[in-house]
């Protein structure tokens, strides 16, 4: 089976798709206002993303090893269907959530930028890294996005799923006829 042909396969085994936070739905910088709270950048077109996964069928998420209350409520915002906050220990951390949501780990394609996500990254069905995440997660990883952290990686890890399982020109309709060609 060659390389196109097992992706598609893997692929079409996902049922959830998850993602780190800082680093890979936001640039990775830490944010404090005079008053000492954090805060942080997401991006419009990855929130869209998410929704787009979700319009296919797919489940979505976060997990972080940061407890962060501006990464909660995006995904309340967002009607993420998980969030997983002050994950110290990324892989009990996964752990717990294949449990607790009754789903193998090559069900699950991860997003992750550092090391501590090399632990999830191993394990599940297709890994993903944006462009700028540090070597050795790009090294592991099953694609490297073009995007960075932050600025669309999310949205550019929807699309390539969605187009492996033939879901994209569908869920693209929905905005206009023509958005599912581009």
């Amino acid at each position: 089976m060659g390389e196109a042909e097992e992706f598609l396969r893997r692929a079409l085994e996902l049922e959830w798709l998850l993602c780190d936070v800082d680093g890979v739905l936001t640039d990775g910088g830490l944010y404090y206002d005079d008053r000492g709270h954090r805060l942080l950048r997401f991006d419009a077109r990855d929130g869209l993303g998410f929704q787009l996964a979700q319009r296919a069928g797919l489940r979505v998420g976060l997990l972080s090893g940061r407890a962060s209350i501006p990464a909660e409520r995006r995904a309340r915002e967002l009607g993420l269907d998980a969030f997983v906050g002050g994950a110290a220990d990324k892989g009990r951390a996964f752990d717990a959530f294949l449990e607790e949501h009754a789903v193998r780990p090559e069900q699950v394609a991860f997003a992750g930028d550092d090391l501590p996500d090399l632990a999830i990254l191993a394990r599940c069905g297709l890994s993903f890294s944006p462009g700028d995440a540090v070597e050795p997660v790009r090294a592991a990883v099953d694609r490297v996005l073009s995007c960075r952290g932050g600025r669309g990686a999310i949205r550019e890890m929807v699309e390539i799923l969605l187009r492996a399982r033939g879901s994209w020109e569908d869920v693209c309709s929905a905005f206009a006829p023509a958005a599912a060609g581009a």
